[in-house]
């Protein structure tokens, strides 16, 4: 079986790092979405390269996958969520969005990640669409360099909202950037259900030579909320399946639960999304 599941520690906030990991450990987890933040292997904290080997050997003891995720709300500006963003107005705004991110990748390096994630933020106000792409590719430019130093691919999301937000966006980005090697998608099955016309497993199917991370939960159709599997409209059987041939095209990364949102509920919810999509897996796997 090629599907790795993983559990997004975005949605066990209310946990210690390690007490997190050990319940994803327990519940059957092969690894763990590890959200570089405040309370989960702050990036912006001292000491950052002996924390990082001290997680690098729990996973280790543990027998944890991890791909790294830059997702945190508040970690650069207390004021504004997500920002600065790869799109922002101020080029040094936009510099320390890079940096934490080229920061990312030499801990996902540390800790022998998967990937790192990223997205690229929304399109500030009054700013041309022209223009919102150039930031974004000089802005990753010093991230896919560090990606390609260190053997660690960049994964980007298209997130709903976002300059870069559905799969065709991704391919526009991979074509500016001249399709660089260390540039790699993550797929949000969820997102896939909210906007994309091809359903959730024709989107796996279709972005399989370009995936390096994938995100799961369940979603409506026009509504980017993720909810809890069975709470939405997803058809699970013919996504885990077309998931679980990705091996065939060579991805080798974990499929990730993500509940951002879910944290008050977060151990639970992590036994309980276990359950169901070992429930929803073809028959034989």
């Amino acid at each position: 079986m090629t599907l790795r599941l993983g559990y997004g520690t975005n949605g066990l906030t209310d946990l210690r790092l390690d007490d997190a990991l050990a319940l994803l450990a327990d519940l059957g987890y092969d690894g763990v979405g590890l959200t570089l933040d405040h309370m989960h292997l702050d990036p912006m904290g001292p000491d950052l390269a002996a924390r990082t080997r001290r997680v690098a050997a729990r996973l280790q003891e543990l027998g944890l996958g991890v791909t790294v995720e830059t997702g945190a709300r508040y970690v650069l500006d207390p004021r504004r969520k997500h920002g600065p963003s790869l799109l922002d107005p101020d080029p040094e705004a936009r510099a320390a969005r890079t940096a934490l991110l080229v920061r990312a990748v030499e801990v996902a390096a540390a800790l022998g990640a998967h990937a790192v994630h990223c997205f690229s933020g929304v399109t500030p106000p009054n700013t041309a669409p022209d223009t919102a792409w150039k930031r974004l590719t000089e802005a990753l430019a010093p991230v896919l360099d560090a990606a390609e130093r260190t053997g660690v691919p960049l994964a980007i999301e298209p997130e709903p909202g976002h300059l870069l937000g559905d799969l065709a966006g991704f391919h526009h980005l991979r074509g500016l950037c001249g399709d660089p090697e260390p540039l790699g998608l993550t797929l949000d099955i969820g997102h896939c259900q909210c906007l994309e016309p091809a359903p959730p497993a024709d989107c796996v199917r279709d972005a399989a030579p370009w995936l390096r991370h994938v995100q799961i939960e369940d979603m409506r159709r026009g509504v980017h909320e993720h909810l809890p599997f069975g709470d939405g409209e997803i058809d699970f059987p013919p996504v885990l399946a077309a998931l679980d041939a990705l091996g065939d095209s060579g991805y080798a990364g974990l499929t990730v639960v993500e509940l951002p949102r879910h944290s008050h509920a977060g151990p639970e919810l992590a036994r309980t999304s276990m359950e169901f999509l070992a429930g929803h897996r073809p028959p034989g796997r």
